[in-house]
């Protein structure tokens, strides 16, 4: 049993620390100035200079098969490189990702969606969510039938990320309501110009998601995704394809939260001495520092298993629970170490308070991650002795 890095591992790991600290890092204030005018952190083209420099230097793709360019990093080395990331609050991914299900597509569907999405050329968005459908999946009400050799699809899809900025989206749609999501629900390739819509959420934190509206929009059956009435397996196939990386982003965002208490703590003064000294503040930074540890061994556990080839769906989902609770638990702790200032919008402190929320409700509510436990353990899918036996 092996817990440390490999040299390869080390070197990827080092470069994208150096590389957050050195380009995405000095950001951080003119990113904070702009969201309090109501701005995008980073525009479009920001985010592709960024992108085009780590590019030059190898990194593209991180999760893309080599054979589309990628670097086809493994599941420990994504989590690893998710939790640099999340050191800095600056909304920064690498270019060359596509999501999982496209690969699913035949060929023309790959020339004309997959390939210009990897390249960056294309933004694709993921619509399951309705208004009346959020966590049940099976739910779904928007609905696709069959006119001559077109789909005519109608509905409304809500929180979906990217729906204000993509140009054709993954939606799934019932085409048999009687069988539903076993074997009634189909997925399309939609292009925005073929009529669908969107409106912005506002949210309490910088997610910008959308509102879709689906007004008997004309597909053609070639942008069927799959096949027809498979399309609740693809969804739950991207649903699932990486729960472990959230919880890996916040590794590195609570490390930097606490680093900033660190700081604050041995040198904020009351009373005559550091609030260090005082074991109300050693206990919050203690506690923290446990949580961050139990919280990597989740996460790459969980990652560990995906890369063995074996269902991981139970790991991913402790991992997933564990650091939406214990991530916003760390980032409360910080505000009250911070005090009055943590509180206000010149510090990041709050900025990731708002951020960090969310990671307890989107791709499975901390409900459904212990559904999905409880169930696992109550069935005999898994146990408590984990995967050691």
């Amino acid at each position: 049993m092996d817990f440390g890095l490999d040299g390869e591992q080390r070197e990827i790991r080092d470069w994208v620390r150096t590389f957050v600290r050195r380009e995405v890092a000095p950001l951080e204030q003119e990113v904070l100035r702009r969201e309090r005018l109501g701005q995008p952190g980073l525009t479009r083209d920001e985010l592709k200079e960024l992108q085009d420099k780590a590019k030059a230097a190898g990194f593209f793709g991180t999760l893309t098969p080599q054979e589309y360019g990628g670097m086809g990093l493994s599941a420990v080395m994504a989590a690893l490189v998710e939790a640099e990331l999340g050191r800095s609050f600056v909304p920064f991914r690498f270019g060359g990702y596509a999501d999982n299900i496209l690969f699913h597509g035949n060929e023309e569907q790959k020339q004309r969606y997959l390939l210009p999405t990897i390249s960056g050329e294309r933004i694709s968005c993921f619509a399951i969510t309705e208004p009346g459908a959020g966590s049940d999946a099976k739910a779904i009400r928007t609905s696709a039938r069959k006119e001559g050799g077109d789909w005519v699809i109608n509905g409304e899809k809500t929180f979906i990320t990217q729906g204000n900025e993509a140009d054709f989206v993954m939606v799934f749609a019932v085409t048999d309501r009687e069988k539903g999501a076993d074997g009634g629900v189909t997925c399309f390739l939609v292009d925005r110009d073929m009529g669908w819509k969107s409106e912005p959420i506002q949210t309490m934190g910088q997610w910008g998601p959308a509102a879709l509206v689906f007004d008997n929009v004309r597909v053609p059956e070639e942008n069927v995704l799959g096949e027809v009435g498979k399309g609740f397996h693809l969804a739950m196939q991207w649903i699932g394809q990486g729960r472990y990386l959230l919880p890996a982003r916040a590794i590195g965002s609570c490390e930097r939260l606490v680093e900033m208490a660190l700081e604050q703590a041995n040198n904020r003064v009351t009373f005559g001495q550091p609030i260090a000294s005082y074991q109300a503040i050693q206990w919050m930074i203690a506690d923290s520092a446990v949580e961050i540890e139990a919280l990597r061994w989740l996460v790459l556990h969980a990652a560990w298993l995906v890369d063995q080839g074996v269902d991981s769906r139970h790991a991913q989902s402790m991992a997933k629970l564990y650091g939406g609770i214990k991530a916003n638990e760390i980032v409360d702790r910080v505000l009250q170490i911070h005090g009055g200032m943590g509180y206000t919008r010149e510090l990041p402190v709050e900025r990731w308070y708002r951020e960090l929320r969310l990671l307890r409700i989107y791709e499975g509510t901390d409900e459904i991650q212990r559904r999905t436990i409880a169930r696992n353990l109550l069935k005999g899918h898994a146990k408590v002795t984990g995967s050691l036996g």
